[in-house]
């Protein structure tokens, strides 16, 4: 569960990963932790264009990239956005907290942070029955630490502080737990490792993410996953590789222009090759042909070869995807395959959130209520996210995608008319 006030959330909010107690889809579509408490397999967030949607993608990156950078990057807090539209919060700070479970213990973790300090940093666990405080700290000073709890910790700060022992923190803008992670703490590390490994992707094309899945086409387990979830997504190619080309290669005339300057300034760089059918003039098949991938394939097919690696990390690992824009250049049904693929029996523990405007999969048959969340701005420019299960009377029968369109859940946009753009000297 994440509990976030940032940028468009002038409140804190919550992204509750939880399963509720209610009948639908049950046996698929959730992590049963124990006989208290289960976990949703994905979450699908809709809203208008505006209404606040990736500034919880945002939030998410902010919070985990504090976590793995504050100690070494001093300027990471750059990233800290509060909400500007009232004068009540605009020199408020931001507020994040994720409750999670390691080796069956459920701990809670969060700071509120502005963009130069940390102004308050927290984390509690439930090692038995009760919650107990591991350490609190507010602004540059470590207010509560437990010895027993958090040893390592305790330790460090003994060794760091003065003999006066003012329990004072390193820096006013690193995270205290990122400290002792980075002095090799091990529930620290346990603590951010868990965090990091939540992969946040946008859902427009990213280089990076381009690049990522090339370089895993060098592994060949990898390489043949990759391979054919693209074969199974129906996009035409029999195979895919990754080669060491040089400047009179073939195949590099129709590459990107900065690869071929990377080429003719020396640099070795690797091609990802696509192989497909090759046909005579009687459509009979003759052989293969080899096409550089990133000039020959449709944008559809490239989003599938970006997000492919962190998908398939996601389901083995059993480890959370964040995605943005989750259908943008995806056709409708591949996007429902992958929310399929996340609920199915073959999934044990991995999660995805994304955020959609696709509507074909606002379905009780492919997702519970308490899986789809509503993003709405107010006019104030308050952005509020809320779940469909909060809303009384919906039945499992209903149709969540005609009720959404016709904005019984509200979370659309409320058009004008773009005629009135346009209107002839007659009109006026």
């Amino acid at each position: 569960r994440v509990l976030f006030r940032s940028r468009s959330f002038k409140e804190i909010q919550s992204l509750n990963m939880t399963a509720s107690k209610i009948n639908e889809l049950s046996e698929n579509n959730i992590i049963v932790l124990n006989e208290k408490q289960s976990l949703l397999k994905s979450k699908a967030i809709y809203g208008a264009n505006a209404s606040g949607k990736s500034n919880i993608v945002k939030a998410l990156v902010s919070f985990i990239r504090i976590i793995k950078n504050s100690v070494k990057d001093e300027k990471v807090l750059d990233l800290i956005e509060n909400f500007k539209l009232s004068v009540e919060t605009e020199n408020e700070p931001s507020f994040f907290q994720l409750i999670f479970e390691i080796n069956k213990i459920q701990f809670r973790y969060g700071f509120e942070v502005t963009n130069k300090v940390i102004k308050s940093e927290w984390l509690f666990g439930v090692p038995n029955e009760r919650e107990v405080c591991y350490f609190v700290r507010e602004n540059n000073t470590i207010k509560d630490i437990s010895k027993l709890h958090f040893e390592e910790g305790y330790k460090l700060l003994s060794i760091y502080n003065d003999s006066e022992g003012e329990n004072e923190v390193f820096r006013s803008n690193s995270l205290f737990l990122s400290a002792v992670a980075a002095m090799n703490g091990k529930l620290s590390k346990q603590i951010s490792n868990t965090i990091s490994s939540i992969t946040v992707l946008s859902g427009l094309q990213d280089k990076q993410l381009y690049n990522i899945s090339g370089t895993n086409l060098r592994n060949e387990e990898t390489k043949n996953k990759i391979t054919d979830f693209l074969k199974i997504a129906d996009v035409g190619i029999n195979s895919l590789d990754i080669i060491e080309v040089v400047t009179n290669d073939e195949l590099i005339k129709d590459a990107p222009t900065e690869l071929i300057k990377k080429l003719e300034q020396g640099n070795k760089i690797g091609l990802v090759i696509s192989t497909h059918d090759k046909f005579n003039s009687g459509k009979e098949k003759i052989g293969e042909a080899n096409l550089q991938f990133l000039s020959s394939q449709s944008e559809g097919t490239l989003k599938m070869f970006e997000i492919s690696s962190f998908l398939i990390q996601a389901i083995e690992n059993g480890e959370t995807l964040v995605i943005d824009e989750f259908d943008a250049r995806l056709h409708p049904l591949i996007s429902r395959k992958i929310v399929e693929l996340f609920n199915s029996q073959g999934n044990n523990s991995a999660q995805l959130i994304f955020i959609t405007h696709d509507t074909n999969l606002l379905s009780a048959d492919l997702l519970r209520r308490d899986q789809i969340d509503f993003v709405e701005k107010d006019k104030y420019g308050e952005s509020h996210l809320y779940s469909l299960v909060q809303f009384k009377g919906i039945r499992n029968s209903a149709s969540f995608e005609k009720d959404y369109i016709k904005g019984k859940y509200g979370a659309i946009p409320f058009l004008g008319n773009f005629n009135q753009l346009f209107k002839t000297k007659k009109d006026a």
